[in-house]
């Protein structure tokens, strides 16, 4: 097989059409569009219909190894795919963040010849939302430390209760746990206090699960901060933080309008991590793209245990929406990976192996049956990938009830995928996926987790620290307790130790402690040892990024 150049070389040489030209296959009037240089555009958020048209597509995965599955290429390809059938499709996708850009994971455009584009200014800074967002949130720490520092004009917080903390978009793990106000009075208050990275931000989540700006601002006033001396609950709107916020959030609300290297339509807005949030873009983006388009592809980070699960219980709940096909995306690889094969050997084939990790994949396809959905999988191609492998998984599959087909979008972009395609418009045909959660809002905070931990990660019980009950007490007195929960957990397993691979069973989850999201509406358990501020490898990719005389960046990827 020819060597295919890397993804940075593709997206440079690649044909870029005028953004304008893209939004004309959406039917975007001219006047329309906010433009961002020639290739990137802002949209108004009056494209939205609150009751769109167009056919929900979900991508999802099995769990994820470190090597990568290619969810976001299998994304892309699936609508160049459709768009090569003659399918009018979006890609609805989330913004890469800078952690993992200079970190070890590199950037979040796809891969080979389904890509966005352009992809230097996807992965670096793109139209600044994740700017705004930092700025949003920092504001309210100011203003927090700012009113207890301020007796004339005090809440009378109790520092020792404040929940919010800074971000930045960048791993530092020297900034998790900090001391501010050192320096004496005039410094302000002396407490402990730290950063998340910005797509943990609550604000983040909010912006992603907001309708519109009254929305965002109601949501924004909602932002739980901590309590007084005498135990009341302090909010963002008693510190007069909703308007200000909301202004630095003008333009960050408005989604971003990219194209694929085949010159189809893309939507990228707001980039919440999985692992520690709900890991999908905007609400708005999402209708946006039904609203504009016959299929509306988006994705969902890591596994479906974490992704898919917070889409369809939060996301999907939350505004009405409802997928109308789930596409699960696995790899030959990641099979042999979870049938315990070692990382040296994962290029040699293995049959037994295959078939030892499907239990894996197999789960998840239970799990997103149990929603109502009937899956199809995408094998995402591999070159070392053997002809008896894939048709391992597709006999695989279908003992299952469910379509297997192999996409080679990687290397042949939406030709590569127009099988895939194909069986995706088959199945939304077909009419025969309706979408049902697995709790109420109404049931208890502790059913929502169990139904969780023993439905979709197959755990036998549900264990709570004595930090997590207290926290679970004052969850309940706030009246938390009718939100849906955002599992925080490691995505490399179904249980909350990432060396459980495979399909675990006989283990039991622990709830850590929890966090309060009551701007955008979740309750978070934190399971195991997750870090909300990563932190750079032994060798960073930030090494090897550079821009050259021309301005021509290299080493991105």
């Amino acid at each position: 097989m020819p060597q295919i150049p890397s993804d940075i070389d593709i997206a440079q040489s690649a044909h870029i059409c005028h953004i304008r030209e893209i939004a004309a296959k959406l039917n975007i009037e001219e006047d329309d569009l906010e433009y961002y240089g020639r290739y990137k555009a802002k949209l108004p958020l009056t494209l939205q219909k609150r009751d769109p048209d167009g056919k929900l597509i979900l991508v999802t995965a099995m769990s994820p190894t470190r090597y990568g599955e290619g969810k976001t290429t299998m994304t892309i390809g699936l609508v160049d795919g459709l768009a090569n059938i003659g399918k009018k499709a979006v890609a609805v996708l989330r913004e890469p963040s800078l952690g993992p850009v200079f970190g070890v994971k590199g950037g979040a455009a796809g891969g080979g010849y389904a890509q966005v584009i352009p992809m230097e200014d996807i992965n670096l800074h793109f139209t600044g939302d994740f700017s705004a967002i930092e700025k949003a949130n920092n504001l309210l720490s100011a203003l927090i430390d700012n009113n207890i520092q301020n007796k004339h004009h005090s809440l009378n917080i109790d520092p020792r209760s404040v929940l919010w903390k800074r971000v930045m978009d960048m791993n530092d793990r020297s900034l998790r746990q900090i001391i501010i106000g050192i320096g004496g009075k005039a410094n302000g208050i002396m407490r402990e206090d730290g950063f998340n990275i910005t797509p943990a931000s609550e604000i983040m989540a909010i912006l992603c699960l907001s309708s519109d700006l009254e929305d965002l601002k109601k949501r924004i006033g909602n932002i739980y901060i901590g309590q007084t001396f005498d135990g009341k609950p302090i909010f963002a709107r008693d510190i007069k933080a909703v308007g200000a916020m909301t202004v630095l959030l003008k333009d960050a609300i408005k989604p971003n309008l990219v194209q694929t290297l085949e010159g189809n339509p893309a939507i990228l807005h707001g980039g919440p991590f999985a692992s520690i949030a709900q890991g999908t873009n905007t609400v708005i983006a999402t209708r946006t793209g039904l609203s504009l388009a016959d299929y509306a592809v988006t994705e969902a980070g890591f596994g479906a245990d974490l992704g898919a699960e917070k889409f369809l219980h939060i996301k999907c709940v939350s505004a009405g929406l409802k997928p109308d096909a789930v596409v699960v995306v696995a790899t030959v690889r990641a099979l042999k990976h979870h049938g315990g094969v070692s990382k040296d050997n994962l290029l040699s084939e293995d049959i037994q192996a295959v078939v030892d990790g499907f239990s894996n994949l197999e789960k998840h396809i239970e799990n997103i049956k149990k929603f109502g959905i009937n899956p199809v999988i995408v094998i995402n191609a591999f070159p070392a990938d053997t002809p008896s492998e894939l048709e391992k998984v597709k006999e695989l599959c279908s003992t299952m009830g469910v379509k297997a087909v192999v996409s080679t979008a990687f290397s042949d972009g939406g030709r590569g995928s127009a099988e895939l395609a194909q069986a995706v418009v088959e199945s939304i045909e077909k009419d025969e996926n309706h979408f049902k959660p697995l709790y109420n809002p109404d049931d208890s905070i502790e059913y929502k987790i169990m139904t969780i931990a023993q439905q979709i990660y197959g755990a036998d019980d549900v264990e709570y620290t004595a930090k997590a009950k207290s926290q679970l007490a004052l969850i309940n007195k706030l009246g938390f307790n009718a939100f849906p929960v955002c599992m925080v957990k490691t995505p490399l397993s179904f249980s909350d130790d990432e060396k459980k691979i495979g399909r675990p069973t006989g283990f039991k989850v622990t709830v850590r402690e929890f966090e309060y999201a009551a701007g955008a509406g979740f309750v978070i358990p934190l399971l195991g040892d997750v870090m909300r501020m990563p932190g750079l490898p032994s060798v960073p990719s930030a090494e090897y990024i550079d821009i050259n005389d021309d301005g021509k960046i290299v080493g991105l990827f």
